[in-house]
């Protein structure tokens, strides 16, 4: 058989794959643009792509057998040409749940604690020419009794949950779906959420209930000095309805993801004037060295466990 990846250098180059090489013949490409996938699949039986898209057209002129997302997102294949097709496509899940957790915190913990502020007082050489033993011009609070509102509450949100209730944080919760009917914490409206959080947390996936969910009317009654966190989905927030609200309003927010990725020149994100209140992150949330080494096994446990 023959294995071809069409964009590892999605996966880190600190990532061995070797794992795929039992399977048989193993091409890997670092990038594959949009005119090059037909060729690079054509005599392919299992192809691996994180975000390079494979539709009809790829489909037809190749003999793939398997197609495996190195992803949890599914929509960069065409998932209904494939069925016809009799071309099996899998993804892999709950793999970085730990790690979007782990970035989300670490920014919560910038915002809160001001940590870059403090290092640039020592860095710079004033502490050294201080009077005093200390410095705490920049105030900082603790989280806890902070209200803590997640928007999403999957494993990922769960998971945050879980963690922001150890810093004895309030936790509450709306679902995008409305199906969901957790009873570990309470569920809200978003209007409520949005008026009531300190924090908000998104951990949703992007749908037609959930784009555009924020936008300039709802985030206007966000609190003076909240902090607000996407590590779900870009474009559940509008981007421009957002950086007008940073400039308007002390919020703090921390984005992982935007809705074109990479981001581009022309995003308003960019263009905010009070920088100080925006932690814009290029989509790492899910890319710890762990959570990057269980997404090749599971990987090549799909593979293992496909039947061709």
């Amino acid at each position: 058989m023959k294995i071809v990846i069409l964009d590892r250098a999605t996966l880190g180059f600190d990532i061995n794959i070797d794992i795929f090489s039992k399977f048989g013949k193993l091409v890997s490409y670092d990038m594959t643009k949009n005119d090059e996938t037909k060729q690079r699949i054509k005599d392919a039986d299992i192809v691996l792509t994180n975000k390079v898209v494979i539709g009809k057209d790829e489909m037809d002129n190749s003999k793939v057998k398997l197609i495996c997302i190195t992803a949890t997102g599914m929509n960069n294949v065409d998932l209904e040409y494939a069925k016809q097709k009799n071309i099996q496509v899998k993804n892999v899940a709950g793999y970085s749940t730990s790690s979007v957790v782990q970035v989300a915190f670490s920014m919560i913990f910038q915002i809160v604690t001001k940590l870059n502020y403090y290092k640039s007082y020592v860095d710079e050489g004033s502490w050294q020419k201080s009077n005093i033993f200390t410095h705490i011009d920049e105030p900082f609070y603790e989280l806890d009794n902070k209200r803590v509102g997640i928007i999403g509450l999957g494993e990922i949100g769960r998971d945050f949950a879980k963690k922001a209730s150890a810093f004895n944080c309030e936790v509450i919760y709306y679902s995008t779906s409305g199906k969901n009917s957790n009873s570990n914490y309470k569920q809200v409206s978003l209007d409520e959420l949005l008026k009531t959080s300190d924090i908000i947390s998104i951990h949703a996936p992007l749908n037609e209930n959930t784009k555009n969910l924020l936008n300039y009317e709802n985030m206007k009654n966000i609190k003076e000095g909240a902090i607000l966190l996407n590590l779900g989905r870009g474009g559940i927030i509008n981007e421009s309805d957002l950086a007008k609200i940073i400039d308007e309003k002390e919020i703090y927010c921390g984005i992982d993801v935007v809705s074109v990725e990479p981001i581009l020149e022309e995003n308003p994100l960019l263009k905010v004037s009070n920088k100080n209140r925006l932690l814009l992150t290029p989509h790492i949330g899910w890319a710890s060295v762990e959570a990057r080494n269980r997404l090749v096994k599971m990987v090549a446990r799909n593979i293992e466990e496909t039947t061709f």
